[in-house]
């Protein structure tokens, strides 16, 4: 059986340990590859390679380093639907799903390219008399990502990119699940030219995350994945002296206000929800109507949507929905629905009855469900379950829907659907979430901006991607200079100061 290896020093490395674990294709159940978990030997063998790396790609031109990441940005493009059949093999998402995440992936690296204007500093001039000052940005070292699998590409591709634009060398750690994409992504960087020991993927497990948390040549750590883990690697990573931005879970609420287009809501719903089987940290898996009349007929028209949802395998290429991830995230699933059936909350469409197409009866299937009428105290709200789960939690007025959302742990995303101008801009001011649709069910950021949430959904002081990554990427460095040409003096014991 095909083996997943590390990858460093732009070389696929054979395991040289039998820690290995079983990598499954979502929509048979069945096992395909194994991918070998390294060591904490491993990890710091890629480090080394790293760190060995880094002086010379630092000191290469910001436009050099740009024109690599332009040639591997024309690589996925060429390859996109190959990197995208990769992903479904291994995710379980849509042939369509796996495109579009590769696609806002590349966008980061489009914006990478930006490098030389990204890093320009500022200059003063006289800030003293015949004194001039300038800062500039300068790169950490060796950073590390730790990504999720729900985005084999794309997530790495929030990080990476930045960093080596910025001058960084990069170590990445993918999902154990979903682990090949990362040695595609790293074997064009080497065709696109970047220098050995640049970018290094070690495949693994907790030892191999804590091995690069501990490694003291690891300058910062990036990382997306839940809220347990996220305040664990925050957690340790700063108690290591690093840098860290930790990504965690969500529970997104969509608001729907009464002269909201309900037509236009309920088919935002159905891609927010249940696009990529709802296993996004962007999905929205919590309705909140405003008055029991549009809960109703937002319900009305939930439904034959839903009955509809083509779910199948990726292979197929008319499925809209594929399975989750993994048995385990097929039983969580499904005791969640039953957790908020006996709760009391109303199971109006329940994808525990979903019967999977012939031939994959043993995949990891999950239908669409609805659930109406949940309430605040039931886990369906309290929890994120990643997966093809809808809630409904009706609220009588505005008010008592944003103090809903406000009242959440998580605060991710969040959107709201309204004509009116007013209440969507007093939304969007108030509300205490990261990132803010209005009449957009997915609000994430495009590459130019930045991503990330706020309360228990972010650890660390940056967003991802955009200028926040290039300055969690970067050290300042501010710089003040006076020539022998200048004005001469004698000996000043005071503090300077301007003038």
């Amino acid at each position: 059986m095909n083996e997943i290896p590390q990858f460093t020093g732009n070389t696929a490395v054979s395991h040289g340990s039998d820690r290995t674990a079983p990598v499954f294709d979502p929509a048979t159940g069945q096992q395909t590859k194994t991918v070998a978990l390294a060591t904490a030997a491993e990890v710091s063998a890629a480090v080394l390679k790293a760190r060995t790396a880094w002086p010379e790609w630092a000191r290469m031109s910001p436009l050099r380093r740009a024109r690599i990441l332009d040639r591997f940005k024309s690589i996925l493009w060429e390859r996109a639907e190959t990197l995208a059949e990769v992903i479904s093999s291994e995710h379980g998402k849509t042939h369509d799903d796996a495109l579009g995440e590769v696609t806002r992936g590349i966008e980061v690296v489009e914006f990478a390219t930006g490098a030389p204007h990204l890093l320009k500093g500022e200059v003063s001039e006289n800030v003293g008399t015949a004194v001039d000052s300038y800062s500039l940005r300068q790169p950490l070292g060796v950073v590390a990502g730790i990504t999720p699998f729900n985005f084999p590409a794309m997530v790495p591709m929030w990080m990476f990119p930045v960093a080596l634009a910025c001058g960084n060398t990069f170590v990445l750690k993918p999902s154990e699940r979903v682990p090949s994409a990362s040695l595609l992504l790293a074997e064009w960087l080497s065709e696109a030219g970047l220098p050995d020991g640049v970018f290094n993927v070690v495949q693994g497990d907790k030892e191999a995350v804590d091995a690069l948390l501990e490694h003291p040549d690891v300058k910062a750590v990036s990382f997306v994945g839940s809220t347990p883990i996220a305040k664990y690697i925050h957690a340790k990573g700063t108690a290591n002296g690093k840098r860290v931005q930790a990504l965690g879970g969500a529970k997104n609420h969509m608001v729907i206000l009464p002269d909201a287009d309900l037509d236009q809501a309920a088919n935002a719903l159905m891609g927010a929800a249940f696009g990529s089987a709802g296993e996004r940290c962007m999905a929205i898996s919590v309705a909140v109507p405003v008055t029991d009349a549009v809960a109703d007929a937002l319900v009305e028209r939930l439904v034959p949507m839903m009955e509809k949802l083509r779910v199948g395998p990726a292979t197929d290429r008319s499925a809209e929905m594929g399975p989750v991830v993994s048995e385990a995230a097929r039983k969580r699933i499904v005791d969640y629905i039953g957790q908020g059936e006996a709760a009391g909350a109303k199971v109006v469409l329940d994808g525990r009855r979903f019967i999977p197409p012939q031939g994959h009866e043993n995949g990891y299937f999950v239908g669409p469900t609805l659930l109406d009428h949940v309430t605040p105290d039931m886990s369906v709200w309290k929890d994120e379950i990643f997966g093809p789960v809808l809630s409904v939690v009706r609220r009588n007025t505005y008010a008592g829907a944003v103090e809903l959302v406000q009242a959440h742990e998580y605060a991710n995303g969040v959107a709201i659907f309204t004509r009116d101008g007013d209440a969507a801009r007093a939304f969007s001011h108030e509300i205490e979430v990261g990132m803010v649709g209005v009449n957009v069910p997915l609000p994430v950021p495009v590459a130019f901006h930045s991503f990330g949430g706020w309360k228990q959904s972010l650890f660390g002081d940056h967003h991802m991607h955009g200028m926040e990554g290039v300055r969690f990427y970067t050290r300042m460095k501010a710089i003040t200079t006076r020539w022998p040409t200048g004005v001469r003096s004698g000996p000043e014991f005071a503090m300077p100061t301007l003038g």
